[in-house]
């Protein structure tokens, strides 16, 4: 099967613990956002109304007219008229404050995380110097970047110089000992020091004032490095917003005193934990964590793996152990009989294998009656014992069984028992199997044309060719087969091929009849193995194509979303009733009558349509985005054709058992998770009618707190959900049961570094003043890093003190084990249980 498988604002950030100054902290600018109740880190940040809006911009210029007032009488002055007043411009005006702002170390460096030495960059130095235009060895200017290793990012290298050279006749030649001098700037952890680089950064005319049109220049800038799309208008308004909140005389610049207080809303310490940030505090944070695992109840390590997996444990061990009676019962039946005599211990052996085989080609159908596996999941008794979201792994496991057993019947019949037989003495083949073939001893290749032999033969082959098309590389085309494989492997190609088996099973009842050693009946088995199977399976097509032919539905919207993603909003068949996390199956007969695709429903089950968003990753979604792209261009008022066929479980439906949820997607991989959110926030915790989950499965819960955290690497990627992040931000009821946060991985450097600075202050104003993210557009703080998943299991538990955890992702292998390794770590040293769920793909 193909891969199957906003909003709340982070909570409030546990209260940091100041000292002697502490009244006075909490005057500050960013515990006044804290307060706002259009703040981000507020519960209720997301539906900021226009007067908490207004309210936010009092309390900002409230701060700054207290902290920051302007001067008198000198506004025409400029600042660098003599040193003594440049002096006292540059110098903080309230000490403590900025040694507090210094532990906290709101810029992380100027050189971000590269971890660079001075011999690092005095090599490059080396690397691009010459002598030619002065007995000194020289780089040209254009080489800063280089030898500072920010060659990713020129146009801030050459900002950063021209504010290190005092913004006149910087483009020059550098010197080792200009470079050196250059360095130890830059290396500069002081607060003072890095706020000085900031405000010369964006002080482009070296007159000591900014203007709307510097701080817009840098803005643009910024964006572009980071790989942010700004428009113009955007970063107008972002500008505009930045001198209002610190212009307030309007003078129509801002001075470095003024940008003091700018910088203190460059990193939020509750939003920094959350992402992966500065090696030193991450390493600070996690010894912290550390100290606070170890003075909690541990588990064992055993028992929290036995928790995990014993249901997948006795259902192998079941499956096994049948294989193994099977195998044994036939090898002793068969080392008492009159061929063991010819063949050895060869034909038990082929015989156990044969058995075992009979066995798995019965129940590899099983895991893939998807209806059958639906109704059952609606048995809380049933669901329990039966780990139903492991359907593929074990429809996988049995299928690497077959393997097994091919092998060992198969080889040991054409290696061994066939050459014995061919080979034997006449006197010992007369007296013991020659009745068997006619009293003639037949050659090995007479044997090789019998029914038995040529239908097992075939059977091989086609197996060989369905099971080398499912595997990983040629079902997803990978890329690294040769282009002439790519050309005939995909999805298509494995299913069409998975159809191959019609004829495997049809062969294998005609193999079970034409046996060497034995005519009867009794021991003509493989009929009564698969008859039950194969019936169920069958009578599962059936009602599918009858069930998909009458659920042919109407069209009501299309989007297409930047990324190549397909919106559909669809009508809702009558009497369709599905739970959150389900999947359907979509067919688009322009495209083929035969193929049938699985997408997450992304509506939820009290709405009264369907919605699926497809992203273009293979050629019948390319194939459907194509369709329906034509009919949005030419405005057609008719829309292709589309059936669908569903619903069908998956593991997300699993959220109802667990009072926390927290729902972890990569990319597209965020769509299982969007009808759960859209469930969850339609209920509160005193609101005992669910519309989803209780009229359907039987089941009396669900999540009191859904956590969902999407990570994503494109920027225009955060728009495919934005109205449903939209719709559950405005819900102020639900607002403690979801909590929602981005993760933005295209972003070339993180909040802390000064190259990203900017963004992050107008982030932070845009969404105290408007109640939005600026780059998600939604009430949704966009993080500008990777998830610390370490701080974000950390902070789960120690919210959550011994409650149980579900933990549902979809996505990449990799972060997977990642992610399960962190489940039972946290599990093993503290008192939260976290119960680990991946889609399969």
């Amino acid at each position: 099967m193909d891969d199957v498988h906003h909003v709340q604002v982070e909570s409030k950030a546990p209260p940091h613990h100041h000292h002697n100054h502490d009244s006075h902290h909490r005057s500050s600018l960013i515990a006044l956002m804290r307060a706002s109740p259009s703040s981000s880190l507020t519960p209720s940040s997301s539906t900021s109304s226009s007067s908490s809006s207004s309210s936010s911009s009092w309390t900002l210029k409230k701060y700054l007219l207290y902290d920051h007032p302007g001067p008198t009488g000198s506004n025409n002055v400029p600042p660098h008229d003599d040193e003594d007043h440049q002096e006292h411009q540059l110098r903080p005006p309230h000490v403590a404050e900025i040694q507090e702002l210094q532990k906290r170390v709101f810029i992380d460096g100027i050189v971000g995380h590269s971890g660079m030495q001075w011999n690092h960059v005095n090599s490059r130095f080396d690397q691009v110097s010459s002598t030619r235009t002065s007995p000194e060895p020289v780089v040209e200017w254009s080489n800063f970047a280089f030898c500072i290793g920010m060659q990713s990012s020129p146009e801030f290298a050459n900002e950063l110089l021209r504010a290190l050279r005092g913004g006149k006749d910087w483009k020059f030649n550098i010197t080792k000992t200009d470079l050196y001098r250059f360095w130890l700037r830059i290396k500069d952890d002081s607060f003072d020091s890095r706020m000085r680089f900031f405000f010369y950064m964006c002080n482009r005319n070296n007159d000591g004032r900014i203007t709307k049109t510097d701080v817009k220049q840098t803005i643009v800038l910024a964006a572009s490095i980071n790989k942010l799309s700004v428009t113009q208008e955007e970063a107008e308004n972002s500008a505009a917003l930045i001198m209002e909140s610190l212009d307030l005389q309007n003078k129509g610049y801002i001075q470095i005193s003024e940008m003091e207080c700018l910088l203190k809303l460059i990193q939020s310490p509750s939003k920094k934990s959350l992402a992966a940030g500065d090696t030193e505090k991450q390493n600070n944070v996690e010894s912290n964590k550390n100290g606070f695992l170890e003075e909690q109840e541990t588990m064992s390590r055993a028992e929290v793996l036995f928790r995990t997996n014993w249901r997948r444990a006795w259902m192998v061990l079941v499956w096994v152990m049948a294989c193994i009676v099977l195998f044994g019962w036939k090898f002793y039946q068969y080392s008492r009989r009159s061929g063991f005599q010819v063949m050895g211990y060869c034909l038990p052996t082929a015989k156990g294998a044969a058995e075992t085989l009979k066995l798995n080609m019965a129940l590899i159908l099983l895991p893939v009656c998807r209806n059958t596996i639906t109704w059952l999941r609606k048995d809380p008794r049933i669901n329990y014992l039966i780990p139903f979201n492991d359907n593929i792994n074990f429809h996988k496991l049995i299928a690497a069984g077959i393997v097994v057993g091919v092998i060992l019947h198969g080889g040991t019949h054409l290696a061994c028992d066939f050459p014995r037989i061919s080979g034997s003495s006449t006197a010992v083949f007369q007296q013991t199997i020659a009745a068997r073939f006619g009293f003639r001893q037949p050659t090995y290749l007479q044997i090789l044309a019998t029914t038995e032999v040529a239908s097992g033969i075939a059977m091989v082959f086609l197996m060989a060719i369905a099971f080398t098309l499912a595997t990983k590389w040629p079902r997803r085309r990978s890329p690294a087969l040769p282009v002439s494989l790519r050309r005939v492997t995909g999805y298509n190609t494995f299913w069409y091929s998975h159809h191959l088996f019609v004829i495997v099973y049809a062969l294998l009842i005609v193999h079970s009849m034409f046996l060497f050693l034995t005519n009867k009946w009794t021991e003509k088995t493989t009929w009564m193995y698969i008859a039950f199977p194969v019936l169920l399976y069958t009578g599962e097509r059936i009602f599918r194509a009858v069930r998909s032919g009458s659920y042919e539905v109407d069209i009501f919207k299309v989007s297409l979303c930047p990324g190549k993603v397909l919106y559909l909003k669809m009508q809702k068949p009558e009497g369709f009733k599905y739970q959150s996390g389900m999947y359907i199956f979509l067919q688009c007969p322009q495209i083929s009558s035969l193929e049938w695709h699985p997408f997450s429903l992304t509506s939820g089950p009290q709405d009264d349509y369907l919605s699926v968003h497809i992203r273009t990753l293979g050629d019948w979604s390319y194939q459907i985005y194509d369709l329906f792209q034509e009919a949005v261009l030419t405005r057609s008022e008719v829309c292709p054709k589309v059936y669908i066929d569903g619903p069908y479980g998956s593991a997300s439906q699993d959220h109802v058992k667990y009072d926390i949820v927290v729902l972890i997607g990569l990319g597209i991989g965020a769509t299982p998770f969007i009808s759960i959110l859209k469930d969850v926030a339609a209920t509160t915790h005193n609101d005992h009618v669910h519309s989803g989950v209780r009229e359907y499965g039987n089941l009396t819960k669900c999540p009191q707190k859904a956590y969902l955290y999407w990570v994503t690497r494109e920027q225009n990627s955060l728009d495919w959900f934005r109205d449903v992040m939209n719709q559950i931000a405005t819900s102020n009821r639900n607002q403690s049961v979801v909590e929602m946060h981005n993760f933005l991985t295209s972003t070339v450097y993180p909040a802390g570094d000064i190259r990203a600075a900017l963004l992050s202050v107008i982030q932070e104003l845009h969404h105290a003043k408007n109640g939005t993210d600026l780059v998600s557009r939604s009430p949704i703080y966009t993080h500008f890093a990777r998830p610390n998943w370490f701080n974000i299991f950390a902070r789960l538990a120690q919210r959550h003190r011994g409650a149980k955890i579900g933990v549902f992702y979809c996505g990449s292998s990799n972060l997977a084990r990642e992610l399960k390794k962190l489940c039972t770590k946290f599990s093993t040293k503290t008192t939260t249980r976290f119960v680990f769920h991946k889609e399969n793909y």
